[in-house]
């Protein structure tokens, strides 16, 4: 294991709250919102793929 994995997943970061932080933040510009969602990691990122145009398929 590499060590900015471990240092990563000691910290509490994860691939599902990196992309949400990084969705809200495209979508807000706002870090109270970035961080809400970053909280809720996958559930918003899934949330933010069925409710867009497309769907999940793009």
């Amino acid at each position: 294991m590499s060590v900015a994995r471990t240092d990563a997943a000691r910290a509490g970061i994860g691939l599902g709250s990196a992309i949400a932080v990084a969705i809200s933040w495209s979508l807000h510009q706002s870090i109270v919102w970035a961080a809400i969602h970053g909280f809720f990691g996958w559930f918003y990122v899934a949330y933010f793929a069925l409710t867009r145009p497309g769907g999940l398929s793009g």
